[in-house]
């Protein structure tokens, strides 16, 4: 009896600290996503963002720096989170071998993002990304400010902008916090 009661109970408790921002495979679409090209600059970069055969989100396309472009990017508003009880942004992804960055914003108005870069390796992985290691900043330069305190959190993007002309792929599977 005592078991059953332990079994009941441990199944009331959540198993890990897990919260989802997107699952591709449970939204199976990226309707909510938009695109952001340095076109706003007068640059002629392109990037879109699809669903790809495999149910994943596909960000992909070309960056140049003609007309004082270089970058593109992605990105997904939802409703203002609270992230206190969360130390870390979790990402799934399969990239080309090229650094991109992932952004956060605390609100969609906020002008300045919280950024931190990763490298990707050709191949499925999961890249877990401390909230402490986001720095702000804006049009390219880092701010004085502290970095991202991980209080809220109501926009996230990926943007490629490496400071050369090359064609990107990177697919997306989800985004969770933990």
């Amino acid at each position: 009896m005592q078991l059953i009661i332990f079994l009941i109970l441990a199944c009331m408790i959540p198993q890990d600290n897990i919260s989802v921002i997107y699952d591709c495979e449970a939204e199976k679409n990226v309707k909510d996503w938009y695109i952001v090209n340095d076109g706003v600059m007068g640059g002629l970069s392109k990037g879109q963002i699809s669903l790809n055969k495999h149910s994943h989100a596909l960000f992909e396309g070309f960056v140049t720096t003609e007309n004082n472009g270089g970058f593109t990017s992605v990105r997904y508003p939802f409703k203002r989170k609270d992230v206190s009880e969360f130390e870390s942004v979790k990402i799934r992804v399969k990239g080309d071998g090229k650094r991109y960055q992932f952004r956060i914003k605390e609100s969609e108005e906020q002008r300045y993002s919280y950024i931190k870069e990763f490298e990707t390796s050709g191949e499925w992985e999961t890249i877990s990304i401390p909230f402490n290691s986001f720095y702000p900043s804006f049009r390219g330069r880092k701010l004085d400010r502290p970095n991202y305190n991980g209080q809220q959190m109501e926009e996230v993007t990926f943007l490629i902008g490496n400071k050369k002309k090359e064609s990107f792929s990177l697919e997306i599977e989800s985004i969770r916090l933990e």
